[in-house]
Parts: structure tokens; sequence; C-alpha cells
């Protein structure tokens, strides 16, 4: 089968957030299941620059105010054929992928009507039978499918976080390239503006996110950021498919971010990682102290000011506490305020170094991810890797795959981790306690939990599958 991935990050050359690493690792894993996966993404310098072997198949959008536009078709790394928008004005610029300069619209429009161009044969070598669009960036994808003439591939529109959308004024409609047939509250049109995101979802065949329990959640009001009646009357052809990881990227027995390699076998190794970390981050070298660590954007939705709040308690259980992460400054000054106050027992990298994201989980005894909402989550399953036990909120993604170690679990041998229900500050310290105390009063169960944690399989390799079949589904019907 032919399929077409739209999205806009793709590791190792551009990356945001989880988006990128879905995008580095399910289309090879889908070209090895036997099908033909390829990526449209824009030519952002990174990209340009990362890929190889150029050749032009055709030229791109006709946007007002674009200029030229043309398809590039070049491969990554491991063989995965990618097509790049290569249209300077849009893409050749200084600062991130999602840098807002008045013209996002433009940028994600352009985006959006290449999908559907290459979708309907722009490349007179290779035309898709499955177009999947990525996130509200791809979201007009669908619909410029949909409103096409004569035969046209099949489309899904994947939900990798809700809480972004993409929404702009309706006088931007005929910019967009869009019909005013539309813009109807069954279409485009979102509280008289136009919603990218809810667009997808309307006009797509299928619909995905990247989780069971969040296909959930995003049909209820709390977790729906205004689009819960739209899945909740498409239910039917919406499915939760769970986020894999690359193993050849985050394997602690081979990662080359590593001084000291180890697996489930090789625990031992990992005291000396993690030394090395409290050396490297400035914290006091302490191996009976239990390291706590966050590798995250900092922002609200992901529990963080519930971290910040139990700053106090972790110092007085003598644990030490590690941040590697960007976003809101009001909780960047927070966790600096609380390293300079607990020098040696906290510490804080702003900013990210993917290269000390893999250290911080071979050298952390847990990770923190105590979201509020979490479509997926992959730091919790690059933990579970790594040996660091991962502590969650029962939610998303977090809630697939995370086993609480409670009296039962433990006796069972399915604990993976630490769970708590409420965004509530004081149930996290529970948590963490819990945490704490299990770590000093009983090594050999933490090491036990360690290793079954280690061995769980979460490989792209099912969610591959997964996919395929639900491709198979669209192109019966």
């Amino acid at each position: 089968m032919r399929i077409l991935h739209v999205a806009t990050e793709i590791f190792p050359y551009v990356k945001v957030g989880g988006l990128a690493d879905v995008m580095g690792a399910l289309p090879a894993a889908q070209r090895a299941l036997g099908a033909d996966a390829r990526v449209l993404v824009p030519g952002f310098p990174a990209v340009l620059r990362g890929l190889s072997h150029f050749e032009t198949v055709g030229a791109g959008p006709d946007l007002e105010g674009v200029g030229e536009a043309r398809f590039l078709l070049g491969r990554t790394a491991d063989g995965v054929p990618v097509y790049v928008l290569d249209c300077p004005f849009l893409f050749d610029r200084p600062g991130g992928p999602y840098e807002e300069s008045g013209d996002s619209h433009r940028k994600f429009g352009a985006v959006g009507l290449a999908g559907a161009q290459l979708g309907l044969g722009a490349d007179p070598l290779w035309r898709p039978e499955v177009v999947q669009a990525h996130d509200w960036q791809s979201g007009l994808v669908p619909v410029h499918l949909a409103l096409a003439q004569g035969p046209r591939p099949g489309t899904v529109m994947t939900i990798h976080n809700m809480a972004y959308q993409g929404i702009y004024p309706a006088g931007l409609l005929a910019e967009l390239g869009l019909p005013p047939s539309c813009f109807h509250p069954a279409g485009a049109e979102f509280y008289g503006k136009i919603n990218f995101l809810k667009a997808g979802l309307a006009y797509a065949d299928r619909i995905t996110t990247v989780s069971p329990t969040y296909a959930g959640e995003i049909q209820l009001p709390a977790g729906g950021a205004g689009l819960d009646g739209l899945l909740a009357h498409r239910s039917r052809d919406l499915t939760g498919i769970l986020n894999g990881v690359d193993y050849q990227v985050w394997n602690p027995a081979t990662s080359p971010h590593l001084e000291v390699h180890f697996d489930a076998k090789r625990l031992s190794a990992r005291k000396i990682s993690k030394n090395l970390l409290q050396r490297a981050m400035g914290l006091d070298e302490d191996a009976e102290a239990p390291l706590f660590a966050v590798v995250s954007r900092l922002a609200e939705q992901k529990g963080l000011d519930l971290v910040l709040e139990n700053v106090a308690y972790l110092i007085q259980l003598d644990a030490q506490l590690l941040v590697l992460g960007t976003g809101d400054p009001v909780l960047e000054a927070g966790f600096q305020a609380a390293a300079a106050a607990h020098p040696g027992r906290v510490a804080v990298s702003l900013g990210f170094d993917e290269g000390l994201a893999h250290r911080i989980l071979a050298g952390a005894d847990v990770v923190l991810v105590p979201s509020r909402q979490e479509p997926c989550g992959l730091t919790q399953l690059y933990a579970l890797r790594y040996g660091a036990l991962p502590l969650v909120r029962r939610t998303g993604g977090l809630a697939d795959t995370v086993v609480d170690a409670h009296a039962q679990s433990m006796m069972d041998s399915t604990a993976t981790g630490f769970v708590f229900k409420e965004p509530i500050s004081w149930i996290l310290g529970e948590t963490i306690g819990r945490a704490c105390q299990l770590y000093r009063q009983d090594p050999k169960g933490w090491a036990r939990i360690q290793r079954h944690a280690m061995a769980q399989d979460f490989g792209w390799g099912a969610a591959a599958r997964d996919y395929l079949a639900l491709y198979d589904q669209l192109a019966r019907a």
C-alpha cells in the first residue's frame, strides 16, 4: 500500500516535540512491513541541509503571496522517501518551525494544499492510496481532497494534541484556497473563524489519535477543547493507536550519548550513570538520595506547577530534583529559584539538549510526568527502557503504558512505575513519598520493577500494523 504522511516535523532534521519522533519512526516501520510509506514536510533549512539526493518532481501549490514553490524528493538516512515543499519565501527564515511572523496561516495553508496535490498525483511517478495528515498544521489536507473532483485517496486525520488547533479569521478563506461552501458549522467554521484542526476532523474519512484512553477523553468536554461534540458524533470513525518508540535511538545499551552502557542484566552500571549525572549537573554525589527528573516542555498542561509545589517536600525527603526543559517563564523562574535555594539538591537546565535527555534518563531513579492531559507521552516510554521508573498521572497514554507499583502489582510482577489519579499537589506528593519509601526500603523490589519496566515492548511494529489495518479498512470502504 502507498501511504503519504503530511507533517511539519521529522526527526532528526526538525524537532519541536514528539511529532518529530513519530515521523522519524512510523513511516520506516511501515516500510519494514512492506508498505510504500513516504512523508511530506515543509522545506525548512534544516530539512534541506539534512536530506540527501534531491530531485525535483513537480511544481508546488500556487497560493497568493507565497512565491515560487516546488516539490523536491529526497531520502532519510534509513531510506524513507521524503517530499519537501521547497518555498523559500515561507520556510527559509530564522526561528523554529512554528515561529509566528503573522503569516502562519499561509505557511500551513500551503502545506495543506501541497499534501492534497501530492495525493492527486503531483508526482507523476507515484500516487498514494492513503494520505495521513498529522496535527492542525496539516489539517487542510483532507478538506482539499474531499472537495476535489474525480478519484482521490482515502484520508486520515491524526490528532497529536487537541490543545493546538490553528484558528484564524474567516476573511482568510479565499487566501487559503478554500471555497465558501466549506465554511459552516459541520465544516471548517468554528465560532465565526477558520479552524484548521476542526476542518481536518470534519472532512477526513477516518480520525486517529495517539492512545486509546485519549481517544475516549477527547470526546468529553473536559478533554475535547471545544471539539468534543464533533468527535463524539464521529466516534465510529475515531481510533486510538498508541505511539511507539524507536529503540535504535532510545537504547541504553547502545546510545552514543552515554558514557556507560547498560541493560536489564547489568543494572549495576546504572549507578555509575547516576553518579556521572549528579557530578555534571552540580548535584551532591549521593547514591542514597532518590533522584527525580523532569524532561519536558515546562507548561501547566504538563502538571509541572505541581512539581514546583512539591520541591520543599522533596528536600524534606532527602531526595534530589533535576529539571531539563523550557517553556512558561513563570515555571522557568520558579525552578531556577528552587535550584538557587537548594544547591546540590535541585538543578535546572533551561532549553532542550537531546544528549542530556538520554543521560538524565540513564541516571535518574524516577521520571516525573504528572500531566493534566497527555495524548500519548513518549518520555515515560523512553524512561521505561532506561530503567528510570515513570511517575505519572492516570490520563491519556500515560494510563495506557504505566502500571502502578502498589502492593498487588508488586506481587504479580506487573508494576512498571507509579501512578496517581487527581492533579492535586498533595496527591502527587503522596506518590513521591511512596516512591522514596520503596527506593530506600526495598532495593531488590525496586530492581525487580526496573527490570520489568525495561522489558516492556512499545516498539513501532504494533502501531505500524494497526495503521496498516486501518488503511485496509479505508480502502475497502
